[in-house]
């Protein structure tokens, strides 16, 4: 019976680990503001990203009754200048950060109390006012044309079910690290209850490392299944791919540390069972 008890332990507290593991990775990394901050901040070092984001944000500028009539021709140079130095301003990694911010801001809002200009549908909205806002500075001083920045500039990105699915990541990842502490208990319970402590430890890390494998297999698929439709738009899809990417490395590095873990685990187990042995004979 107390084998039984350990086996189920330790099949229940993986089968909890599966699930805890990457709801953590979500919530840090993607519900959390400062965690997608972390991770999408360096997408806005990237050369081909940076001149797209840059002319995305230049273009609202142009449009609309922004700058008079008379100094159109005037101004259009200088903001196709503003546009190619806009990563060398010094103002930039502050914008880009509140870029990030706002636009996580209207990714995890409520639909119903996003503005009339934020399509609800969308996995994720990039709001690049504070990068117009940068240029529009930068050109008002240096030649004194009345420019102002509108108040957003929204780029849509995806698709309506990959907005639910962001919808669900908000409201289930949270649950994770209780789902932890839970596989914490059945691994404790597990030990206690077993009359060889080593295929406890041995087993646990076997499962560990299965469960590694699966977390490399289920993130690739996730990552093929949100770059392989495209928005039409160059700077979305830039910044699709380039954030899965790095969602990928990010997560990566969690499965790396729990291959390793699971290998430490299925060794020491292994080694116990060897001195155990031996002090038996």
């Amino acid at each position: 019976m107390r084998t039984f008890v350990s086996a189920a332990a330790v099949l229940i507290g993986l089968l909890m680990a599966a699930v805890a593991v990457p709801a953590i990775w979500v919530d840090r990394n993607i519900v959390q503001e400062d965690g997608f901050a972390a991770l999408a901040g360096p997408l806005g070092k990237d050369p081909v990203f940076q001149r797209r984001l840059a002319t995305a944000a230049v273009s609202s500028l142009g449009s609309g009754d922004r700058i008079p009539g008379a100094l159109t021709d005037l101004a259009r140079p200088i903001l196709e200048a503003a546009a190619q130095s806009l990563t060398g301003m010094p103002g930039y990694p502050d914008a880009w950060a509140e870029t990030l911010r706002r636009s996580h801001r209207l990714t995890f809002a409520d639909p119903a109390t996003l503005p009339a200009e934020a399509d609800g549908a969308t996995s994720l909205t990039l709001d690049v006012a504070p990068l117009a806002a940068l240029v529009a500075k930068q050109v008002s001083d240096a030649t004194k044309l009345p420019l102002s920045a509108p108040d957003q500039v929204l780029i849509h990105i995806g698709q309506s079910n990959q907005r639910q699915a962001i919808e669900r990541a908000a409201a289930y990842a949270p649950m994770g690290y209780a789902v932890a502490v839970g596989a914490g208990i059945a691994f404790l319970l597990a030990l206690v209850a077993a009359r060889r402590r080593w295929s406890v430890v041995a087993g646990t890390g076997a499962g560990v490392l299965v469960l590694a494998g699966a977390w490399k297999l289920a993130s690739d698929a996730a990552g093929a299944a949100l770059t392989g439709t495209s928005s039409g738009n160059e700077v979305a899809d830039t910044f699709k791919l380039e954030f899965v990417a790095a969602s990928a490395g990010s997560f990566g590095q969690w499965i790396l540390t729990a291959a390793v873990a699971g290998g430490v685990l299925l060794a020491g187990g292994l080694v116990l069972r060897a001195v155990g042995g031996r002090r038996r004979a």
